[in-house]
């Protein structure tokens, strides 16, 4: 679908970004020249978002930064080329909006990074303990329920802390999320700095739009709710703000004991009082300081932060975790896309839909196409937190067409934010931390929902990760996995701990409860049972959280799983002993941590 473009000469890349490839690729020459150490290479390697696989040597993952989750059709290209031509002949999209190539040789790393960088994007940053990809709502600017556009903040969020000196050998990661409005589409409740647009009232009557900064956030091991900073933000406050929380994280993150240094362990030291009176002290103070980014940052100031408001028609599509539609879903394929995957209520007269990449993998093919549809339709496109594909700013009149391209590419499936949507990390494809295969697990999910014909039932999430670190986010699904070792006559074998009930929204966050363990090979039978459950008993409208809690709880719903968590005999199914994709017996084989997400 059109002539592959040229790529604009490495003369074109700015100093900094050309600063970055040289003294990465000096560093690459002397560490495999054995004049720079592994573990001063690795702090090299991650802070240019170059992350190690399972499979050792010289194998690497390439992150890619998508700040706000905004992609254009030239990068959509360099998407294209790069994982034909460093990697697998495909890309992944991650659950922070970043792009994922695996299987890069570490001496090609740097024309990866020529590449990204001749339009306009890098990996600084993108792993490593460093301030990560900042991210959005992928419906901001197009949502009709926004405070204001935070697409433009996320953004001068990003610019303001790239190569910031103040964010390069942080104690631990730190993350920051956007949402236009209280629904949390960006999931701002589980990150270190989450910002959600909202207004107040002031004495005279008029409204005013700000934020509400929510700090010390995360997942992992031990997932810790965020909690509000304050009431409100102004604006002009906003960037000192993040700045002020992350350079309390500098001063006080515990740098003796990884597994405690996020900022969530500073607010369980210091307490939210302390932590709180901490930050709006150094906020107070920092315009005293070479690096104040106070006042409306010039990015917002030219492009403009005012929502898109609702449609004169009042015609406005749900959205968010809670969103369950009720409606007839029509029977022809248009007709399904159109109803599940199509989002209505601008009031810029437009629509947005959604392009459903399983798994997040997206093909060289299937990249090239999406930057022709972009650049045929004019289309605003973004990458969402549920690893899929959305194009915004389109008329009545294009849908047809953008779900014509789509089902030529295998993308126009009813399958974004429905059942048959599962999230999943790399698992032990290639992460040397995973557990279990996460994403073949995904797939046989995927495939038992489509043969029982629950694949298109709407208000459920399923999330999973091949460890207990939730880099697939587990914990905040309706229905969540991560992979654990069991042991069963005498025998090593692949198994899941699932979780019911995660939900973000509304300036809260549930975490999943616990409800059973199972053998890997129950797992898709487990969820299947859940989700007809769910489906036949829930009344119209009503959330996964909300029937959970009235048939009895996440303990309740697992007493009609337990006959599942069975091992039998491995002479009378092997197949309970061998994980998905994998040939022979399984070995929960852990490697060291490189903070991969």
């Amino acid at each position: 679908m059109g002539a592959t473009p040229v790529i604009p000469a490495p003369r074109d890349l700015d100093a900094e970004q050309q600063r970055d490839i040289q003294r990465f690729e000096q560093a690459v020459a002397g560490y495999l020249a054995g004049e720079i150490s592994e573990d001063v290479f690795r702090v090299m390697r991650l802070n240019n978002g170059i992350y190690g696989q399972r499979q050792g040597g010289t194998n690497q993952m390439v992150r890619i930064k998508l700040p706000a989750g905004t992609i254009t059709p030239e990068q959509l290209d360099v998407m294209a080329q790069i994982s034909e031509e460093f990697s697998r002949g495909w890309g992944h999209i991650t659950t922070r909006q970043n792009v994922q190539v695996h299987f890069v040789e570490l001496t090609r790393v740097s024309e990866v990074m020529r590449r990204i960088a001749a339009v306009g994007l890098t990996s600084r940053e993108a792993c490593g303990d460093t301030v990560r990809n900042v991210m959005a709502c992928h419906l901001a600017g197009a949502c009709p329920h926004e405070q204001l556009d935070v697409t433009p903040w996320a953004e001068a969020a990003y610019e303001h802390f790239v190569r910031n000196p103040l964010g390069q050998r942080l104690p631990r990661k730190f993350k920051i999320n956007f949402s236009g409005c209280s629904s949390d589409c960006g999931q701002a409740m589980f990150n270190d700095a989450g910002v959600i647009a909202v207004t107040r009232t002031l004495p005279d009557g008029s409204t005013e739009a700000g934020f509400r900064v929510f700090i010390a956030g995360g997942l992992g091991a031990n997932p810790h709710p965020a909690l509000a900073l304050e009431e409100f933000t102004t604006r002009e406050e906003l960037l000192p703000t993040i700045e002020a929380v992350l350079r309390l994280f500098e001063q006080t993150g515990n740098r003796d004991n990884k597994l405690r240094a996020r900022l969530k362990w500073v607010v369980d030291t210091l307490g939210i009082d302390e932590v709180r009176r901490r930050v709006l002290k150094l906020r107070h103070t920092l315009p005293a300081s070479s690096t104040w980014p106070g006042g409306i940052p010039p990015l917002v100031q030219k492009v403009g932060d005012a929502p898109a408001g609702r449609a004169a028609s009042g015609e406005v599509t749900e959205v968010g975790q809670g969103a369950v539609p009720v409606s007839l879903i029509p029977r022809d394929p248009y007709g399904r896309w159109v109803a599940t995957s199509v989002i209505r209520g601008s009031a810029k007269g437009t629509v947005s839909a959604v392009a459903y990449a399983a798994l997040g993998d997206i093909t060289a093919a299937q990249f090239r196409a999406l930057a022709s549809i972009q650049r045929e339709l004019g289309a605003d496109v973004r990458l969402s937190n549920r690893q899929n594909v959305v194009y915004r700013g389109l008329t009545e009149a294009q849908l047809p067409v953008l779900f014509e391209r789509l089902e030529a590419i295998g993308m126009a499936r009813p399958g974004a934010e429905l059942a048959r949507d599962v999230v999943a990390c790399p698992g032990s494809d290639t992460c040397n931390i995973a557990v279990t295969q996460s994403r073949g697990l995904a797939a046989a999910i995927g495939e038992e929902l489509e043969k029982e014909g629950l694949a298109e039932v709407g208000g459920i999430r399923i999330n999973i990760s091949g460890c207990t670190n939730s880099c697939g986010q587990h914990h905040i699904a309706d229905i969540g996995f991560f992979g654990a070792e069991r042991r069963a006559h005498g025998q090593s074998a692949p198994g899941y701990q699932m979780l019911l009930g995660g939900y973000v929204g509304q300036e809260t966050i549930h975490f999943g409860e616990k409800a059973l363990r199972l053998p890997a090979k129950a797992a898709p039978h487990a969820a299947v049972r859940v989700i007809r459950r769910f489906n036949d008993e829930r009344t119209a409208g009503e959330a996964f959280r909300s029937w959970m809690d009235r048939v009895g709880g996440a303990a309740e719903i697992a007493k009609g799983l337990v006959d599942l968590d069975v091992f039998p005999k491995p002479e009378d199914a092997p197949e309970f002993y061998v994980d998905y994709g994998e040939q022979g017996p399984f070995v929960a084989a852990v490697g060291e941590s490189e903070c991969a997400v």
